[in-house]
């Protein structure tokens, strides 16, 4: 093999690993924003109030037969 074409593939190896290293942290940023986003959504749901009013029994079972 030529020195040249070690060199280039040395060179081609490091940019690739580079352009990774750039597209993970890019992903990472990304994931911390949508995180935050989330976060942000659901502090501002309004908190709702229990119903004293009702039994205790009321909202214990599904019925999967209707």
């Amino acid at each position: 093999m030529d020195i040249n074409a070690i060199a280039n593939v040395a060179t081609e190896l490091s940019a690739t690993k580079l352009q990774q290293e750039v597209g993970i942290s890019v992903l990472k940023k990304a994931l911390d924003i949508s995180s935050s986003n989330a976060l942000a959504l659901l502090q501002a749901l309004p908190q709702l109030p229990s119903a004293p009013n009702l039994p205790d029994h009321l909202g214990q079972n599904v019925n999967t037969t209707a």
